[in-house]
């Protein structure tokens, strides 16, 4: 028998054709697997023999408990700075997640990785320290959301990939991830309150805004929303920054914003800027922005630099962030600033990652292989 499936990772039409697979009958697949997914996502269990679905047919509830694999990754360590706090996740192989619970006024909002590590290598963040280790699978991403909701019973209502890793290059398992917390049936996350963000890579951009035309009945992310992590006003200082920058420029990546769906008015795309004192903090930095922003429908989220380890670059003082913002504001340039939360436990916006499994993995490959 093949290897059993993660569940987790497993959208509710394909876990009904697996269903399908199992079942003696032909077509009824998905009476079985709906029952098992809303079971799933609703109760947080995996029991197909508990549920009523299957009392006629125990059988099917075996091989379906056979089929399938509910082992989300432990929960291995908490890092807490008041209500914020991440949580680490072990991975096969040595590897972990980590994603962050942040209190809002009304509900919690999830930050989730796509991968371990990141290979965008932008100058700032601690992230991009580790380089690139992994793609997590759909499952993996799920199962952060899952822990949070199941294991950990935080009320999450707004998803965030804004973990560690870039989600536009890791964009299938992203899709598959996206479309099960958003399944009715299930996690019921609205698509409206899941925001994907980039560096600014310019084709995973175009293939979201294509499926952002469609409903997710038909296939696509209606409602999905974007976050674009600019963190500069010209090319120029960009380029020190983000080395993606070097790949497609800022006048590239504003054609590729202005391809985004904004089908009501209260849609917009997030301007995600990180404040760097020196850096692009100044008052012409803040003119040069909005002059950019001009004919998108944008709102910037200014973000006081949370420095990474070893950093060579400082956060602004608190007037330089307050003269930033008035700055945008009188240019008519819509935007808010955003709350530091986390950067005690280094859980904070550009904070996450373990450099400790760089190393390791370095000196395993590097190690002789044995005779």
């Amino acid at each position: 028998m093949s290897s059993p499936l993660d569940i987790l990772g497993l959208t509710h039409e394909a876990l009904c054709a697996e269903m399908g697979l199992l079942h003696e009958k032909p077509g009824k697949g998905t009476f079985h697997g709906d029952a098992v997914f809303q079971a799933l996502y609703r109760h947080g269990t995996f029991d197909p023999a508990s549920l009523p679905a299957f009392e006629a047919n125990p059988r099917l509830a075996q091989k379906a408990a056979e089929r399938f694999r509910l082992a989300p990754p432990p929960v291995t360590d908490k890092q807490g700075d008041g209500d914020t706090y991440k949580f680490l996740m072990k991975l096969e192989g040595g590897l972990e997640t980590e994603s962050v619970v942040i209190p809002m006024r009304q509900y919690k909002t999830l930050c989730v990785s796509s991968q371990v590590g990141c290979k965008m290598g932008c100058r700032f963040c601690e992230t991009a320290q580790m380089g690139f280790l992994k793609n997590l699978t759909s499952g993996e991403i799920v199962a952060q959301v899952f822990t949070a909701r199941k294991i950990l019973n935080e009320p999450i209502e707004n998803i965030v990939f804004m973990g560690m890793g870039e989600p536009t290059d890791n964009l299938d398992a992203v899709i598959t991830a996206v479309r099960i917390l958003a399944d009715q049936r299930g996690l019921c996350i609205p698509l409206s309150s899941i925001t994907i963000s980039t560096v600014g890579n310019v084709p995973g951009i175009l293939r979201l805004a294509e499926l952002a035309q469609k409903p997710l009945s038909e296939g696509g992310l209606r409602h999905l929303r974007l976050a674009v992590s600019l963190n500069a006003p010209t090319d120029g200082v960009r380029d020190g920054l983000m080395p993606v920058n070097g790949s497609w420029d800022m006048a590239e990546l504003k054609a590729a914003l202005q391809r985004w769906p904004l089908p009501r008015p209260q849609d917009f795309i997030f301007a995600e800027y990180v404040l760097i004192a020196g850096v692009n903090d100044s008052r012409e930095d803040a003119l040069a922005l909005a002059e950019y922003l001009r004919g998108l429908r944008a709102t910037v989220n200014l973000i006081p630099y949370n420095p990474r380890r070893e950093s060579p670059y400082a956060r602004p003082a608190p007037e330089s962030v307050s003269a930033f913002f008035r700055a945008l504001m009188d240019a008519g340039q819509a935007c808010r600033i955003r709350g530091t939360k986390g950067d005690s436990a280094m859980a904070a916006c550009g904070q996450l990652g373990n450099r400790a499994l760089s190393r390791r993995r370095r000196a395993v490959e590097a190690a002789p292989s044995a005779a």
